[in-house]
């Protein structure tokens, strides 16, 4: 089992940065790829980043290329997401995943575990 807590959502004018933050507890968090998704109201939830369990892969979403960066730090069982020049499109509720094994993927239906989301409103 492995439970997901995120952090660091809020509020943010369009052009900034914002840095969201999720911390795992229980078992085998370096063995597992971690994934950021996000969902806006009215849509269906979607893939934003994903790493693998060494860092030696990482992958992203057109939309959030070159602007979003995700990292992980398995001593402190954290995996965060470094998100710059924010627009108005990236407002949703973010969420943290974990897979069951060690390989980055998309979709969301390759993550077992959850966090409950961190709401991110980006004001234009």
């Amino acid at each position: 089992q492995v439970q997901l807590v995120e952090s660091g959502g809020g509020l943010v004018q369009a052009g900034g940065s914002l840095s969201l933050s999720c911390t795992a507890s229980g078992s085998s968090f370096s063995s597992r790829a971690m994934g950021w998704f996000r969902q806006a109201p009215g849509k269906e939830r979607e893939f934003v980043a994903s790493i693998s369990r060494t860092s030696a892969s990482t992958y992203y979403s057109d939309s959030v290329k070159g602007r979003f960066t995700i990292s992980r730090n398995n001593a402190k069982n954290t995996v965060n997401l470094q998100m710059s020049s924010v627009e108005p499109e990236d407002t949703a509720v973010y969420y943290c995943a974990a897979r069951d094994s060690g390989g980055a993927r998309f979709g969301p239906q390759e993550y077992a575990y959850w966090g409950q989301g961190t709401q991110v409103t980006v004001s234009s």
